[in-house]
């Protein structure tokens, strides 16, 4: 049955690339980015389809239905935006590694150097990577508590229909991404770590979406094109969500999709991917709530590409500053379309039923919003908050993450610092001292699981994109559309420091303003200054040369010393190849490892287990090794503890959500450990029947 549904997988796969060959242009990038966006979205629309049938544990449902979608779509397109230049992908593949082998090859010596550090160090990442996502269990933290914890639940109901988890997380977060990982794990026969199929190939989707909207704005250079594309894989905490089941790289890929398709139309005037453009946004904001955020910043974008198009083009028959109201109508009618069939039914509807919001219950809105500043102050305070924590996410960024990871860079780090820590005492500006718009207090000597789990670019962030940067946006460098790029950037930055508490884990949403921020880096082969010249621009070489190779070595260190996922021994942990399956899952909860083991030796795999748990409590672990034990939550989110069911076999539970019984076997938890992000509870176990 598993080698029948991976052969329904391979014919899948083939079928979505073969339909992209008759939605797009022949180009290679375009295809593979039409091929992601109709694999992704196929599969989120079958999901929602086949719950409310009660199948979606059903393999061979899915096996058939992701069919249906990618057939439609391009009925759809056949009509409105028909393909008249037919081509076959893989030629066009052998045609683009041969091109890309001469240009290799045709570069200077300082170039080939350059882009010869970066591709072994990008060959040496996407091996380890792969290794690590097929032969490590999953262990992030939203993951034990909700993302994977509610795909199981959701397999074994037969269904994705509300039911209340312990977890907020577990019914309020958006379904989509939960489709894919659901199908990847029945198609691949119960491969637990095809979970993490989404999100891998999401990091060399958004690597390629990058290289596409880099040869957009920079005019084709291959060389600008390259270096974009290969420093953005080096983005540490997008570079490491590539081995996760985290959901922010998702986002990453779908917005640089968007992105992509919107630069193109500008370039080509076809309808197609204006289209496109229209499904992605209806994809990316059914994924995650978050994309909200970026919506001001996709709207500058959609200036430059859409609607004044004209302004900066060449279209006959319009002058100068005319807005392109053809295309602004065909979007208009395009993404409300695509907003009510992929991002309607991810659970927004639902949510506003449940809660009376589109997010999520009250606790968990105030826990993360403007709520807490605007509560006390008004918008004032709130913007007195917000633009501390802009200042303090700004200090975030300047930090060599991964090479601060050995004792050597953190001190390098610590010297490097020590002129920004005096100009915030100086200017009392109070970033540490005021605290009541944060989740976890800002120190300007972030805790190590913040640095080596979250980091933020790394060195090619603040030595590169944020002075080119700042040379645009004071207009020392010239160039229209990076302007436009500038204030997208700075608009997500705002948004993201304004709308809610300092988090110092907001690394990984700021991947999405690292798309846009990336792109700052064309401008090293464009301007007079340009890397591929040669004589007066020494001193910029040299510049570019130290920050890439220090950029590669950051990337290197922050997967061969990623605590979370070692792939070798190291600061003093095992490598995640040889740690035991509960104590990797456990890993950010290590207090709670020994009481989890009890539980998975005691328990046998085939039982129901009613849980008496409570929000942050790590739930995937308990379903057993083949993910066959069935758990049924009786302390639902804000709900009070339910009764106990019949079926069940066993009661895990918290001593603070049930009073344990003399009978009871207590499992545990160790209280010696200190410096605890959240302490475990004190778990029991008790047998009823």
């Amino acid at each position: 049955m598993a080698l029948l549904s991976l052969v329904c997988f391979g014919v899948f796969v083939g079928y979505i690339g073969r339909t992209a060959a008759q939605i797009c242009r022949p180009s290679l990038i375009d295809w593979l980015l039409t091929s992601f966006l109709l694999f992704a979205s196929s599969i989120i629309l079958t999901g929602f389809c086949l719950s409310p049938l009660h199948l979606t544990s059903a393999t061979w449902a899915w096996a058939l239905g992701v069919f249906v979608p990618p057939t439609l779509i391009w009925g759809v397109f056949s009509k409105i935006a028909p393909q008249r230049t037919p081509f076959a992908p893989l030629t066009m593949l052998v045609h683009r590694w041969h091109a890309a082998q001469r240009w290799y090859v045709s570069g200077g010596a300082y170039l080939r150097f350059l882009f010869g550090v970066m591709i072994l160090t990008l060959a040496v990442i996407g091996i380890t990577n792969l290794i690590l996502v097929l032969f490590t269990v999953p262990n992030e933290w939203d993951s034990m508590t909700g993302h994977l914890n509610r795909a199981v639940q959701y397999i074994q109901r037969g269904t994705m229909a509300h039911f209340g988890g312990t977890n907020w997380n577990m019914d309020t977060y958006p379904k989509s991404v939960t489709t894919i990982q659901i199908y990847s794990y029945l198609i691949t026969g119960g491969f637990e770590n095809a979970f993490k199929l989404i999100h891998h190939l999401s990091y060399w989707m958004t690597i390629v979406a990058v290289f596409g909207i880099a040869q957009r704005v920079g005019k084709n250079r291959l060389n600008a094109s390259f270096f974009a594309a290969f420093a953005f894989a080096m983005f540490l905490d997008f570079l490491m969500q590539a081995i996760t089941t985290e959901t922010d790289i998702v986002l990453t890929a779908y917005f640089s999709t968007l992105l992509y398709f919107l630069f193109t139309y500008r370039i080509t005037r076809e309808d197609r991917y204006l289209y496109l453009a229209a499904l992605a946004f209806g994809v990316v904001y059914g994924h995650k709530v978050t994309f909200t955020l970026l919506l001001p910043s996709v709207f500058v974008v959609m200036i430059y590409t859409v609607f004044l198009q004209n302004a900066w083009g060449e279209k006959k028959g319009l002058k100068k500053g005319f807005f392109n109201w053809s295309a602004i109508a065909k979007l208009a009618i395009a993404i409300p379309l695509c907003f009510c069939i992929w991002t309607l039914p991810t659970g927004y509807l639902k949510n506003i039923e449940v809660f009376g919001h589109p997010i999520g219950p009250p606790t968990s809105l105030k826990h993360q919003s403007i709520e807490r500043a605007t509560s006390n102050g008004g918008f004032r305070n709130l913007f007195e908050q917000g633009s501390r924590n802009a200042v303090r996410y700004a200090y975030d960024f300047v930090n060599l993450d991964g090479i601060r990871n050995v004792e050597i860079g953190q001190k390098a780090n610590r010297v490097m610092r020590k002129p920004l820590v005096y100009l915030e005492d100086k200017l009392k500006m109070r970033l540490d001292e005021t605290t009541e718009f944060s989740i976890v207090p800002f120190t300007f000597e972030r805790r190590f699981e913040f640095i080596n789990g979250n980091p933020y670019w790394g060195i090619f962030g603040f030595a590169l994109v944020f002075p080119l940067l700042f040379l645009v946006l004071i207009g020392l460098v010239r160039s229209p559309v990076h302007w436009f790029l500038g204030i997208a950037l700075l608009l997500h930055f705002a948004a993201l420091s304004y709308s809610a508490p300092y988090d110092p884990w907001k690394g990984r949403y700021f991947q999405e303003t690292g798309v846009l921020g990336v792109l700052f880096l064309t401008l090293l082969f464009s301007h007079k200054y340009s890397l591929e010249k040669s004589g007066y621009s020494w001193a910029l070489k040299t510049y570019v040369g130290i920050v890439t190779v220090l950029g590669c070595i950051s990337a290197l260190l922050a997967v061969f010393l990623n605590v979370r996922c070692l792939p070798f021994d190291a600061l003093g942990h095992k490598s995640a190849f040889k740690t035991e399956r509960i104590e990797l899952m456990t890993f950010a909860r290590p207090d709670i490892t020994k009481a989890y083991q009890k539980f998975d030796q005691m328990v046998p795999d085939s039982a129901t287990v009613a849980l008496g748990t409570i929000n942050d409590d790590f739930e995937y672990p308990l379903y057993g090794k083949h993910l066959s034990r069935r758990l049924i939550t009786i302390n639902p989110f804000e709900k009070g503890v339910q009764p106990i069911p019949k079926e069940a076999d066993y009661l895990f539970f918290s001593k603070n959500v049930i009073p344990p019984l003399p009978t009871d076997i207590r499992l545990g938890t160790d209280t010696t450990m200190k410096d605890l992000i959240v302490p475990g509870e004190d778990y029991y176990l008790r047998k009823l029947k």
